[in-house]
């Protein structure tokens, strides 16, 4: 009879239920964290707390060894200043750390690459056009705007074109260009020298 009983129990009862929205163990699926994206490199040196160094080697504001000390007293020292700790080597052991003014510090910084940046020249490449027959006048108005060109730190680019018939007499034409790379010898110097493109001859001077 007992026997019987336990062929009828419905064989459900011992199976678990499976459904995409939860675990075979009747309970819902474990979300797991987002990973938080890596901390972005900060831009300059480390400052305050950002130095994880347990001892560092310390410069206080009047630029004074104080040799090796713990960075956490240091960085009391800085705020009892007013003043940050700001490490300037950190590639030798103990890093040294400075006290002082980090943002006054990071503003000189920042005006002095601007200033820097002003100063650079960017070098241009000027053109002065002559012809074979050039009078007086006009060689002498093409110097000078020659010579300041290198003065400002450019580079010159001098064409000479030949018309019609001047081509039959290029001999003109080379005794003006060995002129003028005489002219300038003093304060410039040949950086691609006479060739022909065409119905003309180019040659580029630069800056001593």
């Amino acid at each position: 009879m007992s026997q019987k009983l336990r062929l009828r129990l419905p064989v459900a009862q011992y199976c678990f239920k499976i459904s995409p929205f939860v675990h075979n163990i009747g309970d819902y699926p474990i979300r797991r964290p987002n990973r938080a994206p890596p901390a972005a490199a900060k831009d300059g040196p480390r400052v305050n707390d950002d130095i994880r160094n347990a001892q560092i080697q310390l410069i206080d504001a009047a630029g004074q060894n104080l040799g090796t000390v713990e960075t956490v007293v240091a960085i009391r020292m800085a705020m009892e200043a007013g003043m940050d700790l700001v490490e300037i080597s950190p590639n030798v052991a103990p890093p040294v750390c400075k006290i002082m003014d980090y943002g006054k510090y990071k503003y000189s910084a920042q005006k002095k690459a601007a200033e820097a940046r002003k100063k650079q020249k960017v070098v241009e490449i000027k053109e002065i056009k002559l012809r074979p027959m050039i009078d007086d006048h006009d060689y002498d108005v093409k110097m000078r705007a020659m010579q300041r060109f290198f003065e400002e730190g450019d580079k010159v680019k001098i064409t000479l074109r030949y018309r019609g018939r001047e081509m039959a007499h290029q001999e003109i034409g080379t005794k003006l260009l060995d002129k003028v790379k005489s002219d300038v010898a003093a304060f410039a110097k040949v950086e691609q020298d006479a060739r022909f493109e065409g119905r003309q001859v180019v040659m580029v001077l630069a800056p001593r």
